[in-house]
């Protein structure tokens, strides 16, 4: 079956079979197309890709840089740069992200949907101590006195692992250590226990200790405050350990979907099993050894025709020229790829 962007929706959607009603999920992405207008020419960032969350589910989108990850982050909240714009549909509770003004995002951000930010040094206010920027998020969302945010923000802090919180929660970002400061980037996003919990490569500046400590964190937030998360990251470790499903991008476009035991134990797409083995593993023997993926990804500007992965592929053949279709898999994902699915 070749699934057309409207079949997938409505799959994503979900089929209320006791009442014939389609179901909406916490956020429905349709068509999300992001494009960037520069010197050179017009960057397609994203291309049209469709996904869904429910509360309390947690989705990663894997792929290499440039592949459109954090851009479809950024244009769920309004946060693109001045040159970009996104189209399309991102439905949160049946209201469209893409078409609110900043007014109305400004009351979502932050309670409702929190994003943890892939570079805290950029992303914390230098003129500001940790514990006023802690504590302007639940002043305006929470109405909470002061004592009681900075007992919750202190909480926070802890939870995170920053030493001695009650005392270096006046300190400046300047005084932290950038794996401190992208914790206190996951502090703040946690503050106010959001439906939706954007998370852009939130581990990556830690240690395996501390990454382990975060998981967990998020794994509980989940559990207990039915969060859903949108987990963008390189980390395959922390999917494997932490997510429901993955999407795969590569070039803007979706190479492939599905749940996480179908893509680390049955991957589709070339691309995906690319991923998987250039990541080192005790499990293998020596022989094997970890394998980069031959080439660079495209330039944005000068897309190849068709498959965008076909010059990197070891299995591309003459078919790859054209732009394959999303196909649907016999359990339930989806691959953009010519081949037919393997067995694996």
């Amino acid at each position: 079956m070749r699934w057309t962007r409207r079949t997938i929706y409505e799959a994503g959607a979900g089929y209320q079979a006791s009442t014939g009603t389609i179901e909406m999920s916490l956020l429905e992405v349709r068509n999300l197309t992001v494009s960037f207008d520069t010197p050179e020419g017009e960057v397609h960032a994203v291309n049209g890709i469709d996904f869904s969350l429910e509360p309390g589910e947690t989705l990663a989108v894997v792929g290499e840089s440039g592949s459109g990850k954090s851009q479809t982050a950024l244009s769920l909240l309004g946060l693109l740069a001045e040159n970009g714009r996104a189209v399309g549909e991102a439905r949160y509770r049946g209201r469209d992200l893409l078409s609110m003004t900043a007014t109305e995002l400004n009351e979502i951000r932050g309670e409702q949907i929190a994003m943890i930010f892939q570079d805290p040094m950029t992303s914390l206010n230098p003129y500001m101590s940790i514990e006023q920027q802690m504590l302007e998020v639940l002043y305006r969302h929470r109405r909470m006195k002061k004592a009681e945010a900075r007992e919750r923000a202190v909480e926070m802090l802890r939870q995170v692992q920053i030493p001695d919180p009650e005392q270096r929660i006046r300190q400046y970002p300047h005084e932290y250590s950038g794996g401190m400061q992208q914790r206190v980037m996951i502090a703040m996003g946690l503050l106010c226990e959001p439906d939706l919990l954007i998370a852009d490569e939130p581990t990556t500046a830690l240690d395996v200790t501390v990454q382990h400590q975060i998981s967990r964190l998020m794994r509980h937030l989940r559990t207990n405050s039915n969060t859903a998360i949108l987990l963008i990251t390189h980390d395959l470790g922390v999917v494997a350990g932490l997510c429901d499903k993955v999407l795969v991008m590569y070039a803007g476009q979706v190479m492939e979907f599905g749940s996480v035991e179908d893509i680390f134990y049955r991957p589709q797409h070339p691309y995906t099993r690319g991923l998987l083995r250039s990541v080192p593993r005790l499990d293998r023997g020596d022989e094997s050894g970890m394998h980069a993926i031959p080439g660079n990804p495209p330039n944005l500007l000068e897309l190849p025709a068709g498959c965008p992965f076909r010059d990197r592929c070891e299995s591309a053949f003459e078919s790859c020229v054209q732009m394959p279709p999303l196909e649907q898999l016999p359990g339930g994902g989806l691959k953009r790829c010519h081949l037919e699915a393997a067995d694996e």
